[in-house]
This record gives structure tokens, sequence and C-alpha cells, in this order.
């Protein structure tokens, strides 16, 4: 069985006790990077006992086919990211979709997802909203800003600290100065915030010296 777990945004106290059992119990640990995992599995007090697997955007096909084939043999495989829930934004949703068209059993382990913590803190309505992950960094960039005037809903985008003060300056030129934005930084870390308030004001505070750090989730 495939196990999708997820597993902390950083606070490693968000560990629920399902995903603590499956990652004790699971044959194999596939994961983004062995040395993130590693140090959670240690913290946790988890023996590795060599069951940690490399699975990322840059595996060969063959560690994908390795992965199947021991699914296949009846072993039971948990999936990870390094922060978060697998298959959103990663390259996990590659094992996922083989496992199902393979007829394996998947099975998600919730919770952790920067996506809902960021939404569920923005202060908007959420009966309804987009999620579009990182936006292009070239081809269609244009054509997807020109289109969020148009929405009626919250739409969530994740930015890296070297794009986000481009991306609020794109975003006011459509929106307006005015518009009401959410960011999220660095959520659940030591240094976790919520910046509410009209993008130019946003876009002014993250231009402040040493202000423009870590990973950012943006609801507008």
């Amino acid at each position: 069985m495939l196990f999708i777990v997820s597993t902390p945004i950083w606070n490693l106290e968000d560990i629920t006790l399902r995903a603590l059992r499956i990652l004790k119990e699971a044959d194999i640990i596939a994961c983004e990077d062995t040395r993130v995992t590693g140090k959670l599995l240690e913290y946790l007090s988890i023996p590795n006992n060599k069951r940690l697997l490399s699975f990322h955007s840059h595996s060969h096909l063959g560690r994908l086919h390795s992965i199947l084939q021991s699914l296949q043999e009846g072993k039971n495989v948990a999936l990870v990211c390094d922060a978060g829930t697998p298959g959103i934004s990663d390259p996990g949703a590659l094992l996922i979709q083989e496992a199902i068209r393979a007829d394996i059993p998947v099975t998600p382990i919730p919770w952790a997802s920067a996506v809902l913590s960021a939404l569920v803190a923005s202060g908007f309505d959420t009966h309804q909203f987009l999620y579009l992950g990182f936006l292009p960094v070239k081809k269609g960039r244009k054509t997807l800003l020109d289109s969020f005037p148009e929405k009626k809903y919250p739409v969530v985008i994740y930015e890296s600290v070297h794009r986000i003060l481009k991306t609020l300056s794109e975003l006011e030129a459509v929106l307006g100065s005015e518009h009401t934005i959410c960011v999220a930084r660095e959520i659940t870390k030591k240094f976790e915030e919520f910046r509410r308030g009209p993008i130019h004001e946003i876009r002014a505070y993250y231009e402040g010296e040493g202000k423009c750090k870590g990973e950012f989730v943006l609801i507008f």
C-alpha cells in the first residue's frame, strides 16, 4: 500500500499520531531529501533502518519503477515530502498517479498543508478558493496575472523569497494598489508572520531591509 504521509511544515510537534505510526511501520519511506526526513525520524525517535529512499524531481524513472515494484510485492511505502503534504506542487504526484494506474491501494494520512493553514488564517471567505501553486516564471505568467481581477473568490499561490517583491509589484499593477491581500510567511516556524492589508502597504513592508526572507503564501 502507498501511504501519502503529511509531515510538519516546520514545527515538528505538528506530526499526527497516525503519521507517527505509519512512519514506524513502513517498509520504505520515499522522500525528497533523505537528510531532511532523516532529521525528522531522529526527532521522532523512529529508527531509520536504511528504509529511506530518495524520490524527487530529478530522480531517474528507474527509481519510480523500483518503488512501484516494491509496492506490487506487497510492501508498504510511506511517501513524504520535505514539508507538508506530498503530491501538491511536488514530484510525489507522479508516484501517486502510477500507483493508481497499477491498482495499488493509496491512502492519505493528513494533515499539514501550507495552503490550508494560510487560507484559514487569512480572514477571507473560504467557501470557494483557487490554488495555483507557483506562478509560471515566463510562459503564461502575464495571461494568468491578467485573469486575476475576474476572480470572485480567493486565489492562493506560493512564492519564493527570490520573486516575492516582483510578484507583489505585478499583483499591484493588475489588481490595484488598494486591493486587500494576505501574505503568510514562515508558517509554523519561529518567525511566523501574517500581513494583511492593501497591496502597496504589504509590498512596502517587504521592501524593508531584512524583512523579505523565508517561504511565502499569498492569498488575494
